[in-house]
């Protein structure tokens, strides 16, 4: 079996070399891996259904890395949907960069500037959680190509000039599914004052270096994936777990590296469909609408 899985594999990254060196690239929708600017499904209100007494990490969602990073090129993107499209297409966690220069925030991906600012994100996040107040979002907040270190008193004023502070989840306790219902949840990747829950208090896997797309690289990778899941899966269901699938690097761009991981973590979750199955949050580049719909499925 892994003698077929690596061959698999190099045929896999054979032709994702092939498609980089021919360059007529032209949008792509499959259901694991999508570059184009629509989701093929929407999921709007999928946590309707699940039980208020539920803790929220005991829930089983979908996630985007780098949920902003929609322009600079291959190394720089990681997804093609607006942010209000991924809210609708049921990603609830959120991975949210900012570059911190004289109290703005703009968000950013390394060097790249993605043309938009911290208000931005909240006003899709507020006009969603209106429309949809059975849903919940999470949003992991961290400084990005600044070091002031120093981004609370900036991110509070953003929070009560775009959004409001009863928006947010005020305590570094786990909810409930039904106390996280309207509410954004920041994963606070900072430091200073309260703001949220603290994002290192999840359990969390992201070895985002994949060094090259040859096929014991990308194995290592998806490895890493699947051992993490295999832990949530089992894992303390009042504790959160979060598992990155994404990763880059010169060599393995987010899009590339994608193409390959993506259908590799949607044959596996679609070997439990029917189970009943706690994987935690499942962050992703360039996630697939059905991709998505069978992560939201195991709830």
């Amino acid at each position: 079996m892994e003698g077929t899985r690596g061959h698999i594999l190099e045929l896999m990254v054979m032709g994702i070399l092939l498609g980089v060196a021919s360059q007529g690239h032209g949008a792509i929708q499959t259901p694991d891996y999508d570059d184009t600017s629509t989701p093929e499904i929407l999921n709007p209100s999928w946590m309707s259904t699940i039980p208020n007494t539920h803790p929220l990490s005991d829930v089983t969602m979908p996630g985007t890395h780098n949920t902003m990073a929609l322009y600079g090129g291959s190394l720089a993107e990681c997804n093609s949907w607006p942010l209000a499209l991924q809210l609708r297409a049921g990603i609830r966690f959120l991975d949210i960069r900012v570059r911190h220069v004289r109290g703005n925030l703009t968000i950013h991906h390394g060097i790249s500037y993605q043309y938009a600012h911290f208000g931005n994100v909240l006003r899709d996040v507020v006009a969603f959680l209106r429309e949809y107040p059975t849903e919940t979002v999470l949003m992991r907040l961290k400084e990005e190509f600044s070091d002031t270190r120093d981004i609370y008193e900036a991110a509070v004023r953003y929070i009560h000039e775009y959004a409001n502070w009863e928006l947010l989840w005020h305590s570094r306790e786990m909810p409930t599914v039904g106390e996280a219902r309207g509410k954004l949840i920041v994963l606070q990747d900072f430091s200073g004052p309260e703001l949220g829950m603290r994002y290192n208090s999840l359990d969390i896997a992201d070895h985002w270096k994949v060094s090259s797309l040859q096929p014991e690289e990308v194995e290592k990778k998806w490895r890493s994936v699947y051992t993490h899941l295999e832990e949530a899966a089992v894992g303390n269901k009042n504790h959160m777990f979060l598992t990155y699938s994404s990763g880059a690097s010169i060599l393995a761009h987010p899009n590339a590296l994608a193409k390959i991981i993506n259908p590799f973590l949607h044959e596996y979750l679609k070997d439990y469909v029917g189970h009943r199955k706690r994987f935690g949050v499942i962050t992703i580049d360039f996630p697939g609408a059905k991709l998505v719909q069978t992560i939201i499925g195991f709830n």
